[in-house]
């Protein structure tokens, strides 16, 4: 396996775990990479370099980002991404990762693609209907936030630095991982 291929790999787990944060955010950064010259994409995904993608993804970026800080309207943003962040995450995935077999490629990406974006997206759709129960949805443009925050510190790490990207996926994954293992109820020992 390839630097390239290995770096290409690393930038499509990067923006899908991205994706789990905020779906069109990483699509506009892969955008304006590939429009710029910054990244190469594969040759059926060139589109997403174009003047009418860049411009059609900036704007979904700047409403997705603005409709989180409202509260309710966040959760109904969420009920929709879930299975949108499933899509982008294999698609963006699909787009970056350059010289597998188109088998292993797919598999990676729905896999490793579609899976991060959607275990992010779920523990963060819960983590808001959690805090929109508690305090009424007054501390969801915190959460909305820290989620656009992370989600732009990982997407600049995917596209400058794919190995730190990767290393802050699993970070994520890890802190993820561990907050559901707290909050799970304790199985009765009598079953």
């Amino acid at each position: 396996m390839t630097t390239e291929t290995m770096s290409s790999i690393f930038l499509g787990i990067g923006l899908a775990a991205s994706v789990g944060f905020r779906v069109f955010l990483p699509l506009f950064a892969l955008s304006l990479a590939a429009y710029f010259g910054t990244w190469e994409l594969n040759d059926s995904w060139q589109w997403i370099g174009s003047l009418a993608a860049l411009l059609t993804l900036g704007v979904a970026t700047g409403t997705e980002i603005f409709g989180y800080f409202i509260p309710w309207v966040d959760n109904l943003l969420d009920s929709i991404a879930i299975p949108l962040a499933a899509i982008a995450g294999t698609a963006i995935m699909v787009s970056t990762v350059a010289g597998l077999d188109p088998i292993i490629t797919w598999s990676l990406a729905i896999i490793a693609g579609g899976g991060t974006a959607t275990a992010i997206k779920g523990a963060g759709a819960t983590g808001r209907l959690a805090s929109t129960a508690t305090t009424g949805g007054l501390a969801n443009p915190v959460l909305a936030t820290v989620e656009t925050g992370t989600a732009i510190v990982v997407t600049a790490a995917s596209i400058f630095a794919p190995i730190l990207a990767a290393v802050l996926v699993i970070i994520i994954l890890v802190i993820i991982f561990r907050i559901y293992r707290k909050l799970r109820p304790e199985r009765s020992m009598h079953t």
